[in-house]
């Protein structure tokens, strides 16, 4: 018996492959395709259909399937009867190296007249996923590198946000078209070959507009970045953004340069869901890149109004929450712009029912609805509508437990016609773990200094605020309006502000706040016109007016307010000039936003024509009003009437000023003002 010969062994294998070989490249594959598409339909329990298969064999095997047809799931209703996928021409590869470490790697799929139709369901149920979803569910193994699409159509519709978007994809580039629907073409992202156009609705709002990319988009894993270029129109808001992106459907990689503008940012509410203002028209440019778990907008730079905005931002994505972080500055905020915004103004949110695209297309739109509403909580009684000064928009607690932030803010000045100049704006914003602290929160106020310290905790469902406000040397020329009738003013006013509270807007935190107000004023000048005329002495007035007004000294003057359950009652209510000793009491009440001050002035001079008497000071913060004391001038002119019957001259008596009015114990009351009388005093400069 012959033995057994290796080589004519290896022959005859050779031989096998190669006729194996010859078999599969031979094959009709299209035999396969009913058996394929019976099978793929019974495991799916939907209508699977194919007109041809085929394959071309190789380390990674290209299959093309044309006329695919695959039925939709039975709950999705909002495509209709159409298939959850049409297409004319679906080619694929499959890398066979993955396959043999269990995963299904597909490196590109290419389409040609493609109808795709996906839907989300509110229950989280989607119609491109075959299983039911499952917590204990191992993650998809099948990773798509890359797609190209000739010509199609997408329709997505997410129930859970909701959206629905329709995009129409075409590749407009010849030699791009003519191997779109190659699977082992080479990508060529170098220009621009197809183009979308896309229209939809988010939560209502309409949207549309059209981008451009290279031939391939990279769709899963791949960090390959593709150029794109694009513009979305939602309302009176435009998008354009111009770079590359990396991984379509989960996106990887981002250096973009976006560019926002529109009429109102009020607009941006049905997409953003925030209560914008009503502002005049914005612009916002800047460079966002997505470096692995973090995004950075860089070279920020816009204007919303009058106010200009620079800086750069950052959103790294964490556990166990994300963390934003900005750095910005402005030349020049306009308050009018930017008052909601920046809590200023009241914000009306008493309507629960959201606002619509229509309602904010325009500021002057915007702005007709906001003040159909007069904010977020009753007016309380005595209280008109329309005359809130303090912000009455809720504060949302859950978005302060939904991030941290780290924020620089520095405005070198501050224009609101309704304030004094402000200017040099310092904050510096800490969230974490749901407790906002703003320290500093500074501004300079009249040559002077206002400092303070914000804390506000959203650990609780009621948010509970701490302010800490230190006022320093505000001068009093730059506090009064000056006039060519009145002498300058000089000297400094110092205050000091402790409250706290609890309550989830700004003006019901100010209803229930609990600490001291005060106020002190260290040694300066104030008109002697003033003075007389806040003393009603006539015969002064009148010989300030013919010849001139003149500065008197301020001895010194301290205000002191204790406050509970928003509720100021004085304790301590005095301003000493050299000729009048001006003591006051009242109350002032931060819920109804209402005041009543009595200020009773005591001369220390006689003088004539004096009708000497208190004045009211009350009304609404946004309308305050005054009066006089009708009691006290009906007894003087009732006095002085009945002297002119006697005798003519006899009628100047009740209206003589016998100065009444005692100098002040200037350290015993600035010791009531405590820090304030520290605040308003000079600052000391030690010799060198």
């Amino acid at each position: 018996m012959r033995a057994f010969s290796p080589g004519r062994g290896t022959k005859i294998l050779l031989a096998l492959l190669g006729a194996l070989i010859v078999f599969l490249l031979l094959f009709d594959w299209d035999w396969l395709r009913g058996p394929l598409n019976r099978t793929i339909s019974e495991k799916t329990q939907r209508r699977f259909d194919s007109s041809h298969l085929a394959v071309r064999l190789g380390w990674n095997p290209v299959i093309r399937l044309k006329d695919v047809y695959f039925a939709n799931a039975d709950w999705a209703d909002s495509t209709g009867d159409k298939p959850m996928a049409r297409i004319g021409t679906l080619e694929f590869s499959v890398s066979l190296r993955d396959l043999w470490n269990g995963k299904v790697f597909v490196p590109r799929v290419a389409m040609d007249q493609a109808e795709l139709n996906f839907e989300k369901a509110k229950d989280e149920r989607r119609n491109w996923v075959l299983d039911e979803p499952s917590e204990t569910k191992e993650p998809s193994k099948l990773l798509i590198s890359s797609l190209s699409v000739r010509q199609g159509r997408l329709r997505y519709v997410d129930r859970t946000t909701p959206l629905d978007i329709g995009i129409d994809v075409e590749t407009f580039d010849p030699a791009a078209a003519a191997k779109a629907d190659d699977a082992k073409a080479r990508p060529d992202n170098a220009r621009y070959t197809t183009r979308y156009r896309f229209a939809g609705t988010y939560h209502d709002a309409k949207f549309s507009g059209q981008a451009q990319t290279g031939d391939v988009l990279s769709f899963q894993g791949s960090d390959v970045p593709f150029p794109i270029q694009g513009r979305l129109v939602a309302g009176t808001t435009r998008l354009d953004v111009e770079g590359t992106v990396a991984d379509a459907a989960n996106i990887s990689g981002i250096d973009v340069r976006l560019n926002i503008a529109g009429s109102t940012l009020a607009n941006l509410y049905p997409f953003l869901l925030l209560p914008l203002p009503a502002s005049p028209p914005y612009r916002l440019s800047g460079h966002l890149k997505l470096d692995g778990n973090r995004y950075s907008m860089q070279d920020i730079q816009g204007r919303i109004g009058k106010t200009d905005v620079t800086g750069e931002a950052a959103y790294v994505q964490r556990e166990p929450r994300p963390l934003l972080t900005t750095r910005l500055h402005s030349k020049l905020l306009n308050l009018p712009d930017l008052g909601p915004l920046v809590g200023l103004t009241t914000k009306d949110t008493a309507d629960a029912r959201p606002l619509t695209q229509a309602e904010t297309q325009t500021r002057e739109r915007a702005q007709a609805r906001e003040k159909q509403t007069s904010g977020g909580r009753a007016l309380p009684t005595g209280t008109v509508r329309g005359e809130r000064l303090l912000p009455t928009g809720k504060f949302e607690g859950g978005r302060f437990k939904a991030i941290d932030a780290e924020a620089d803010l520095r405005v070198d000045r501050i224009d609101a016609p309704d304030f004094i100049a402000l200017q040099n704006l310092r904050v510096k914003l800490d969230l974490k773990d749901a407790v906002l602290r703003l320290d500093p929160f500074d501004v300079d106020l009249a040559d002077g200094e206002i400092r303070s310290v914000v804390r506000l905790d959203a650990q609780q469902p009621t948010l509970r605020a701490d302010l800490d406000l230190t006022a320093r040397r505000l001068k009093l020329a730059r506090l009064v309006p000056p006039s060519p009738r009145l002498a300058p003013s000089s000297g400094a006013m110092g205050a000091r502000a402790r409250l706290s509270a609890s309550g989830n807007s700004i003006a019901d935190l100010a209803a229930k706040a609990d600490g001291q107000v005060q106020a002190a004023l260290s040694q300066g000048q104030v008109s002697n016109l003033l003075d007389a005329v806040s003393g009603l002495n006539g015969g002064k007035i009148i010989s300030l007016l013919m010849g001139g007004d003149q500065a008197i000294p301020i001895n010194c003057g301290a205000v002191s307010f204790d406050v509970k359950d928003g509720q100021g009652r004085s304790e301590v209510f005095v301003v000493d000039t050299m000729d009048t000793r001006i003591e006051g009491d009242g109350t002032f009440d931060l819920d109804r936003e209402r005041f009543d001050l009595t200020i009773a002035p005591k001369p220390k001079k006689a003088g004539i024509l004096s009708l000497r008497t208190p004045v009211r000071v009350h009304g609404s913060f946004r309308s305050p009003g005054f009066e006089l004391d009708k009691a006290g001038l009906a007894l003087r002119g009732g006095g002085a009437l009945a002297l002119a019957l006697v005798n003519p001259l006899a009628a100047l008596i009740p209206l003589i000023e016998t100065g009444p009015g005692e100098d002040t114990d200037c350290r015993q009351l600035l010791a009531a003002a405590g820090p304030a009388a520290k605040a308003a005093a000079p600052t000391t400069r030690s010799k060198p």
